[in-house]
């Protein structure tokens, strides 16, 4: 089926055009600039305006830290778990931080610690960064949890690590289109 006829807006050629990049150059996003993107989740959808969530910054060092704590997580090497960590400059973990409310659930706070990992990527590569989302059961280890510092009530998301596009993978591959037979349906 032909796509209608509509026109192009910034988000949507953003969203069309955004793609995982698991394999980055050393350049990354300096702080300030980071901030610039992260004063955008402002915007975010989010019940009684709680802004349950945070991120940590991780560079240089911080990544061998997060290598290490890896390895425990997952029972491999030292040198496994610090090549994982050192796969892009930036580490940004994704850290749900719940308040208490009884108007919004855990369940609604986590999905808005999603739409900003999620927000952040899309921002992320529209400023020309390559994103990559990486989970695992690690994220909920209580060794991560320890090199992460998180307070008794935070979860880990997971992580998107962020460097510069490899000028090979510069270019924008064509999608399968989504089944709306499947993805869309009327009540």
């Amino acid at each position: 089926m032909p796509e209608p006829e509509f026109p192009e807006r910034p988000a949507l050629a953003a969203l069309r055009a955004r793609r995982s990049h698991s394999r980055v150059t050393e350049e990354a996003p300096d702080r300030e600039e980071l901030e610039y993107l992260l004063s955008a989740m402002s915007s975010v959808s989010d019940h009684s305006a709680l802004k349950p969530w945070r991120i940590i910054e991780i560079r240089g060092a911080g990544r061998e830290k997060l290598g290490k704590a890896l390895a425990k997580a997952n029972g491999t090497s030292k040198d496994k778990g610090i090549a994982k960590a050192m796969r892009a400059p930036l580490v940004l973990a994704v850290v749900v931080s719940p308040k208490k409310s009884s108007k919004v659930p855990y369940w609604e706070q986590e999905s808005v610690a999603s739409a900003v990992a999620h927000y952040l990527s899309l921002l992320l590569h529209e400023a020309g960064w390559g994103t990559m989302w990486r989970t695992g059961d690690a994220a909920r280890s209580k060794k991560i949890r320890k090199a992460h510092k998180l307070e008794k009530h935070e979860q880990l998301l997971g992580w998107i690590y962020v460097g510069g596009v490899r000028e090979r993978d510069r270019r924008v591959k064509r999608r399968k289109p989504l089944d709306m037979e499947r993805h869309l349906s009327r009540m």
